[in-house]
């Protein structure tokens, strides 16, 4: 009869964990990066699809937006004979070049460490160093990371998931600027009590396009011809400056 009991409970579990499953939707499928780019807003939208009734439990919504993956040297300055100087560096190759977090209440009230750990959702966790050579080397990620939070590339926003009762939910990210080119990995995390019950991922691409693809590519397939050109621009840039100032002084 035990055996039996345990079978049954087995057999059980993926069943309750199937409950509830994610519906997402995207504002837009893939953000272009033009001349005139100022950053972009992604509006991310979803629901709870259920078959049975509503499980006990607190209910969370987390949603990771992360870009590409960008090997990063964090450098310490000492001062030293009165300049600044290089005194340790640390090598990160697996921190993301953009990552925002959005939940619908604070992430340490819907989300367990031990799951947290497994997913790696928060930003400490998303950041990892490799060939470290110093110490205190967790002092040069937490130094990118506050880098890349002045600057919005690193984004924590707690209680932004609005959840309508408890099957609707949206939340906006904002995207800057200042971009890495690449495939951003948005994930969609469900939670009870902490615990991780669904997942969604998608991906969204970031692709420069127009006068920007063009110069780009030409910056890469045909150095040369990019370097006479940019010279080319910059004289008459300064011709034309100075025809103008000529001009005025008249």
């Amino acid at each position: 009869m035990l055996r039996l009991l345990s079978l049954l409970a087995l057999l059980a579990t993926p069943a309750l964990a199937q409950q509830e499953e994610i519906v997402l939707g995207l504002s837009q499928n893939a953000v272009s990066i033009t001349a005139t780019f100022e950053g972009s807003d992604i509006l991310v939208f979803g629901a709870i699809r259920r078959e049975s009734p509503q499980p006990l439990g607190d209910l969370g919504v987390i949603v990771t937006v992360a870009g590409p993956d960008v090997p990063t040297t964090v450098f310490r300055k000492e001062r030293r004979f009165g300049i600044w100087v290089n005194v340790d560096d640390v090598v990160i190759q697996s921190a993301p070049s953009f990552y925002a977090v959005a939940t619908s209440a604070p992430l340490t009230k819907i989300l367990r460490a031990s799951e947290d750990l497994t997913n790696r959702i928060s930003i400490p966790l998303a950041v990892h160093q490799i060939g470290t050579n110093v110490l205190d080397s967790r002092s040069f990620a937490r130094a990118l990371m506050r880098i890349r939070e002045e600057n919005r590339l690193y984004q924590t926003l707690e209680g932004t998931v609005d959840v309508a009762r408890d099957t609707l939910f949206n939340t906006s990210i904002a995207m800057p600027a200042n971009l890495t080119e690449g495939s951003y990995v948005a994930r969609i995390f469900l939670t009870r009590d902490g615990n991780v019950v669904d997942t969604y991922t998608t991906t969204i691409p970031v692709r420069k396009v127009g006068l920007e693809r063009w110069l780009y590519n030409l910056s890469r397939e045909n150095a040369v011809l990019y370097g006479l050109m940019s010279l080319a621009i910059a004289i008459a840039a300064g011709w034309l400056a100075s025809a103008a100032f000529g001009l005025l002084r008249r």
